[in-house]
């Protein structure tokens, strides 16, 4: 096959790195386009403040002219510092079926990171554990909840083929009103309130006021998961712009603070999962797809736990039952009909035999892997 891989410098090559999803996928039923215009600010360093303490380098694999594949090497500074080691991460990482193609992208990003000083390659990550990251290995016949990847099933072959071995699986978890086992659930949230009383309130928040009080909430969601594997502080710059991105989508009555003795001491924060709704538009706004967009909207009946965290002092109260019993509440009065919660470590039995009992169950799995340099 006669290819060639060149770093994506001019505006087109830039194009051509964002909409080749659009390429691959077109036949494929259970992709979710993100509208172009949302990839371009994702991708500018101007942009996105991950870049004010990462560097990265965009690669695109041409065949006949054509765009067959893409990676992105990226060097976290900040995980160097939190972690001190020298892991580098690929991301975005698409490719035709083929692993000629595949692995010259792999060494590509490989070769960029090694000039680094790095040793050891990880991902897919999109940029870090904060935002998508993840191979999609089960759960193909499924669409992807709102901010998580997707990808065909041959990806797996293509990464393990050029010695990517297993570092981390994610699990997503789905609830639905015919599965829930809400009296189990309900007994365990009455016995933490018999327990703790009126130590314990429960408060909405709303995306103004975590961007009133950036630092009260972000300090807290660093805390409570500081000792996550491969977990990355973000700073005050990354959490307004997430704060930003997600205000537009978010239920206020998903937003819930947990106090203990009146100090913050845990937190979930759950949207609505308008995956279902850009599926339809095909990621198309214009000229009629912000029509459809909103139309949509208003009938979902789906939304997605984006982040559940208890500060590492308060843990064993309880505290992560009731913010997920008081989120089941609101969602039956506000008539949702499922959730995922995604994504949680598969090492993380303190949430995972929880969800079990609740009558969670896995629906997608997704891996990451690690890359010796």
């Amino acid at each position: 096959m006669g290819f060639t891989i060149r770093k994506a410098e001019t505006y087109k090559e830039f194009l051509d790195f964002i909409k080749l999803p659009y390429r691959l996928y077109r036949d494929n039923p259970y992709w979710v386009p993100l509208p172009l215009m949302e990839m371009k600010k994702r991708l500018n360093p101007s942009k996105h403040p991950y870049f004010e303490h990462a560097t990265a380098e965009m690669f695109i694999a041409y065949e006949n002219g054509n765009p067959v594949g893409r990676i992105i090497a990226h060097r976290n500074e900040l995980h160097e510092w939190y972690y001190h080691d020298k892991t580098g991460f690929f991301g975005f990482f698409e490719s035709i079926d083929s692993k000629e193609v595949a692995h010259a992208l792999l060494e590509q990003a490989a070769t960029w990171l090694r000039h680094q000083g790095l040793v050891r390659m990880r991902g897919p990550m999109n940029f870090s554990t904060n935002e998508e990251c993840g191979l999609l290995i089960e759960g193909f016949e499924r669409l992807p909840s709102i901010l998580m990847p997707y990808n065909p099933p041959y990806y797996a072959d293509l990464l393990e083929s050029f010695g990517a071995e297993k570092a981390m699986d994610l699990l997503a978890w789905e609830i639905n009103r015919d599965t829930i086992q809400l009296d189990v659930f309900y007994t365990m949230a009455d016995k933490i309130r018999q327990k703790f009383g009126a130590r314990i309130q429960l408060e909405t928040l709303s995306v103004q006021k975590i961007l009133e009080d950036t630092d009260t909430i972000r300090v807290l969601y660093n805390d409570a998961w500081s000792e996550n594997w491969s977990f990355v502080p973000m700073t005050r710059r990354e959490f307004i712009h997430m704060a930003k991105e997600l205000k537009p989508l978010a239920d206020p009555d998903l937003l819930i603070l947990a106090r203990y003795d009146g100090q913050p001491a845990g937190f979930i924060l759950s949207i609505p999962d308008i995956n279902r709704v850009l599926h339809k538009i095909r990621g198309k706004l214009f000229p009629f797809g912000w029509l459809r967009f909103l139309r949509g909207l208003r009938k979902l009946k789906r939304f997605r736990v984006l982040t559940l965290g208890i500060r590492k002092d308060l843990r064993y109260r309880g505290l992560d039952v009731l913010l997920i019993h008081e989120t089941i509440q609101r969602g039956k009065i506000k008539e949702y009909e499922e959730a995922e919660l995604s994504w949680i470590l598969e090492t993380n039995v303190r949430m995972n035999k929880p969800l079990q009992k609740l009558g969670a169950f896995v629906t997608k799995k997704y891996r990451v892997y690690d890359i010796a340099l």
